[in-house]
């Protein structure tokens, strides 16, 4: 069980961290560049952080799971706060496929085709998701934190 809660928690820290750069940190820096240079840093840092996402996506489904249900026996026997960490859990999986599927995809195409303008737009609205998906990870990690504190 130990191993499967530090699979959780450390997957958790790598996405949720991962958007507190990118939004809080790396857009920030990014904004004084020409638009085809901040695009280009873009394109380059997506590249690297996805997979690390990907891997994320699946070790906390897994281990949220296994947790589930070999050390809870089930959701009937789940904290209503691990319901609840369940939800915002696959709220934030769903709000990420879209993000991959449909404007990441079209970043992607826009930056092939050097396309700075649409590749831009896209940019803006992933990184709506993106913080939209930070408030509910660091909401996530404020209930599972915290959870057995609050009665």
């Amino acid at each position: 069980m130990a191993f499967a809660v530090t699979l959780h928690l450390l997957s958790a820290v790598i996405w949720v961290g991962g958007m507190f750069f990118a939004v809080y940190v790396l857009r920030l820096a990014a904004g004084p560049m020409e638009p085809a240079d901040r695009i280009a840093l873009w394109s380059r840092s997506f590249k690297k952080f996805f997979p690390w996402v990907w891997c994320a996506v699946i070790l906390l489904i897994s281990s949220g799971y296994y947790i589930t249900f070999v050390g809870y026996s089930g959701f009937k026997n789940l904290p209503v706060l691990y319901h609840i960490m369940h939800l915002l859990g696959w709220l934030m999986v769903i709000l990420y496929l879209h993000l991959w599927f449909a404007p990441y995809s079209r970043f992607k195409r826009a930056v092939e085709e050097q396309n700075i303008a649409v590749a831009g737009q896209n940019l803006n609205q992933i990184r709506m998701i993106v913080t939209a998906n930070l408030w509910l990870g660091l909401l996530n990690i404020i209930l599972g934190a915290t959870g057995r504190y609050i009665n």
